[in-house]
């Protein structure tokens, strides 16, 4: 199926409880191919639980997610496909080694032997990790092991990279690493980002924007306009502005 209107994400008046708590209120935005979009919200504005619902963790009651066109509900599996996955907590195999890890993945994903070999070889090197494949997980650093899960999520070449809070304990060097390779990616793979953060510094003047606060979707759109449509020098500014405001 082709992209619908040419997003590459859609998420369509989504709302989402927990028994009588709201964690979304009618969230709407897009992604288009090469869009690097922040998802800037503080704790606890239903980041993760929004994260949950694309990748059909959770299932949605009310509203609905498109992936290329293709309705995470209804079609998860062609759905599903089109999107890596960089989880907040990690999700490697701590025992055994980056190259284990990510043949495992590939295994998963129905890739066979020699495209396995291939594309593990290529994202490793992308992330300067190749030399590294053979060590055991537990010794690298939060910082590579960081690179060793973006690596995995981009092995099957999928058209949607997302990121839940990806630098949450990372020192500075690290976390300024990953910032920037990310966005190397959307520039030189066609690749659209959902980048979840509460760190505002780590969005770049070209991208996208969506301020999520207490459920809601409080501003959407580039940075540049964001920060106009609250008379706000940097996003720092805008980002207190919207926060500072209670939920409608």
């Amino acid at each position: 199926m082709s992209q619908t209107g040419g997003f590459s994400l859609q998420v369509e008046a989504l709302s989402y409880a927990y028994d009588e708590k709201r964690a979304l209120n009618n969230v709407n935005f897009s992604l288009q191919p090469k869009d690097c979009t922040i998802l800037l919200g503080p704790n606890g504005a239903g980041k993760t639980t929004l994260f949950s619902l694309i990748t059909h963790l959770y299932s949605a009651r009310e509203g609905r997610v498109l992936i290329n066109g293709y309705d995470v509900k209804k079609q998860p599996s062609l759905a599903l496909a089109n999107l890596g996955v960089v989880f907040q907590q990690t999700t490697l195999d701590l025992d055994l080694s980056v190259l284990q890890n990510l043949k495992y993945h590939a295994s998963l994903h129905g890739m066979g032997r020699k495209q396995t070999v291939a594309r593990i070889q290529q994202e490793l090197e992308r992330q300067g990790m190749y030399e590294r494949r053979n060590e055991q997980v537990k010794l690298l650093n939060g910082g590579h092991r960081r690179r060793v899960e973006i690596a995995r999520a981009l092995l099957h070449q999928p058209s949607i990279l997302l990121l839940d809070e990806p630098t949450v304990g990372l020192d500075m060097p690290s976390r300024k690493g990953i910032v920037e390779h990310v966005h190397s990616l959307c520039k030189d793979d066609n690749l659209s980002v959902l980048w979840a953060t509460h760190l505002f510094d780590e969005a770049y003047e070209t991208d996208q924007l969506v301020v999520l606060h207490a459920g809601e979707v409080k501003a959407n759109g580039s940075v540049k306009e964001v920060c106009e449509q609250q008379s706000a020098n940097d996003i720092a500014a805008a980002f207190q502005q919207l926060t500072a405001k209670k939920a409608s």
